[in-house]
């Protein structure tokens, strides 16, 4: 009899321990209030890069499986994209906001991470926490992704939970889910094609984007505040600044990153 209690103590225990982590780790990520918040205020600007880049800002990887449909030679991938001083592959959002404008629906309707030509479509996305679709579009060729949980980037001591991980041998769509409890960056690889690589944002509101070819970016219908504006870079870590929006109005932020930081 008194083991029993002893092991129904030891599960509550348990049970109570991962319940508080839960209830910590959503005080972490915190949550957010759809109001159809319109007419706003509006941040943009530009993410640039200084000085000259890393010399293995492009890795190039060889080719080794698969050669029909994800090429021949190697495979260049490119971990600081900088065309014309734009630094590209950078999402920039609003650090903490309880409540404002409604998640717009994505593009195609839904969001997707596309294995096409051996490479992940797009190579960063900002996604709504929840149901995504992840299609093999390769046909003939086995895919594997890994999308982790990227714990602790603002401290640069990254620890990676998986997310999901599972094989995807003929061409078609499977849906899961990105839920991350701690943080909302993610990382996502192809652990058949050592080259396969992505990022995707999830943050809990959808005030965050992923800035454009030439490095700028525009979030808009701010509700009036003051708030702490983020970019995040997946090789150079997160940079901040604070910021006042006004009814309607429209300030400029730009970032910086390099090598030397």
């Amino acid at each position: 009899m008194k083991t029993g209690r002893l092991w129904t103590k030891l599960a509550l225990g348990v049970a109570l321990s991962l319940t508080l982590a839960a209830t910590a780790d959503a005080a972490k990520r915190g949550k957010y209030e759809e109001t159809g918040f319109t007419g706003g205020g509006t941040v943009k600007g530009k993410v640039s890069f200084e000085g000259a880049l890393p010399a293995d800002a492009i890795e190039s990887i060889k080719i080794t499986k698969n050669a029909d449909v994800c090429g021949n030679g190697d495979r260049e991938v490119a971990w600081v994209d900088v065309k014309d001083g734009a630094l590209r592959g950078v999402f920039v959002f609003i650090n903490k906001i309880k409540k404002g404008k409604n998640w717009e629906k994505p593009e195609l309707g839904t969001y997707l991470v596309n294995q096409k030509g051996c490479r992940f479509r797009p190579w960063a996305q900002v996604v709504r926490p929840g149901s995504i679709i992840i299609r093999n579009s390769d046909e003939g060729v086995l895919h594997n992704i890994n999308a982790r949980e990227l714990i602790g980037v603002e401290k640069g001591r990254v620890v990676k939970k998986t997310l999901f991980n599972f094989g995807q041998p003929d061409p078609g769509d499977i849906t899961d889910k990105i839920k991350p409890r701690r943080s909302s960056y993610i990382g996502i690889n192809c652990e058949a094609h050592n080259f396969m690589f992505g990022f995707i944002l999830a943050p809990v509101h959808p005030y965050a984007v992923v800035v454009a070819d030439d490095g700028s970016y525009t979030i808009d219908n701010l509700p009036p505040g003051k708030y702490t504006l983020k970019a995040w870079h997946p090789r150079y870590g997160v940079k901040k600044t604070k910021i006042t929006v006004d009814a309607g109005g429209s300030i400029d932020a730009d970032f910086s990153f390099s090598e030397a930081e």
